[in-house]
């Protein structure tokens, strides 16, 4: 019996693995994901430095200061989701 050519259902998706993407960053980003605070994936990493950069026109210090503020962001928006606006982080902020 043919199988049906044109159906994605019995495609997978090519298994990545994590440590060649992280091998795949340039130094400046994997020393930043190394000491980074949130778990994140070589991927996420990647997109987000790439973008940096391409804002900062290539400028790594710049890039570096970006994936620092979008891991903050982060940190505060998953924060008040776990922990809700009585946490100490919060304290002092109005509307909060």
């Amino acid at each position: 019996m043919a199988t049906n050519c044109r159906s994605t259902l019995g495609r997978r998706r090519v298994a990545r693995s994590p440590m060649a993407d992280f091998d795949r960053l340039p130094p400046a980003a994997r020393r930043w994901l190394a000491a980074a605070v949130l778990p994140w994936s070589a991927r996420s990493v990647a997109r987000v430095w790439h973008k940096a950069l391409h804002e900062s026109g290539g400028d790594e210090n710049a890039a570096l200061a970006y994936l620092d503020r979008v891991e903050q962001a982060r940190l505060a928006r998953e924060t008040a989701r776990i922990w809700g606006p009585l946490h100490p982080v919060f304290a002092g902020r109005a509307g909060a």
